[in-house]
């Protein structure tokens, strides 16, 4: 039972961290569909910086960097009037092909980086741990409670609001995606350091499912962070059927794989359904 605890625990960082930074830059009004970017782009940044350096804490700051690098180009491009959705699917594809390309020209392999820190195994002594746990409590706290909460969701309801106040939502839609990108690279982060090195594409489409998480939640961050536990907790739970019972063994893989997550969407889908309206000001500039 500890075992699976803990696997559940490691296994929900990336997509708790990554729902949490899309719903703050969701709120403000910025489409994040370049959550994926930031994870790659963080995951990349972690590994390389680790591995020069042999500092974790110094792995793990580069991948916050540079998922708030991503998000900066990002809310830039929005404020200037550019389609959000182009500029999001974009920087994923930049991402994709960046850091194969800075592998190449930086280590001579379009395919993995060298050895870098590694992440602990265990709960208690792995930061990204309570950097996670931290970020699940105050961020919503923060977007519910906070003057710069009460601006974040202005920025995305009603942005005339601010500006009548002599509040810029340019800047408020910055500093939201800011956080976001933040969080995102943290996540990314995660997943390079947990096998001690970056591999191509080694995001795997988590940010698409962090962006889910964020809709299906109606945009509330505690409950898109609950959403992306639900699937560890699913991903967990099959991997544990698969291996120690006969059940396992009747179950086509493929079955097997998707099962967790129709669930998950499902329920999440339906708890949701009756109050799931995006912020007004949702991808306009």
């Amino acid at each position: 039972m500890i075992a699976f605890v803990q696997r559940v625990i490691l296994a929900s960082i990336t997509l708790v961290l990554a729902a949490l930074g899309g719903s703050v830059t969701e709120r403000s009004g910025v489409i994040d569909l370049a959550i994926e970017a930031k994870l790659l782009f963080g995951a990349f940044a972690a590994a390389a910086v680790g591995h020069a350096t042999g500092s974790l804490a110094a792995a793990i700051a580069a991948g916050v960097i540079a998922g708030m690098l991503v998000a900066a180009v990002q809310v830039a491009c929005a404020v200037y009037g550019a389609d959000q959705v182009i500029v999001g699917i974009g920087l994923n594809l930049i991402a994709l092909a960046g850091t194969r390309f800075l592998m190449q020209v930086i280590y001579d392999t379009g395919t993995n980086t060298p050895p870098s820190p590694q992440l602990t195994d265990g709960v208690l002594a792995n930061p990204l741990v309570w950097i996670t746990v931290v970020a699940a409590i105050a961020v919503p706290l923060a977007v519910r409670r906070t003057r710069w909460g009460l601006r974040l969701r202005a920025a995305g309801d009603r942005p005339e609001s601010l500006i009548a106040v002599g509040v810029s939502p340019a800047r408020t839609r910055l500093y939201a995606g800011l956080v976001g990108g933040a969080l995102a690279g943290a996540g990314g982060a995660k997943l390079s350091l947990a096998v001690a090195g970056f591999s191509a594409d080694m995001a795997g489409g988590r940010g698409y499912i962090a962006l889910a998480m964020v809709i299906l939640a109606g945009w509330r961050p505690a409950l898109a962070a609950l959403g992306a536990l639900g699937l560890a907790v699913a991903d967990a739970l099959e991997i544990h059927v698969e291996i120690t019972t006969a059940i396992g063994r009747h179950i086509p893989t493929e079955l097997a794989h998707l099962v967790p997550y129709v669930l998950t969407l499902a329920v999440l889908a339906i708890w949701s359904s009756h109050d799931r309206k995006p912020p007004q000001a949702l991808g306009k500039p």
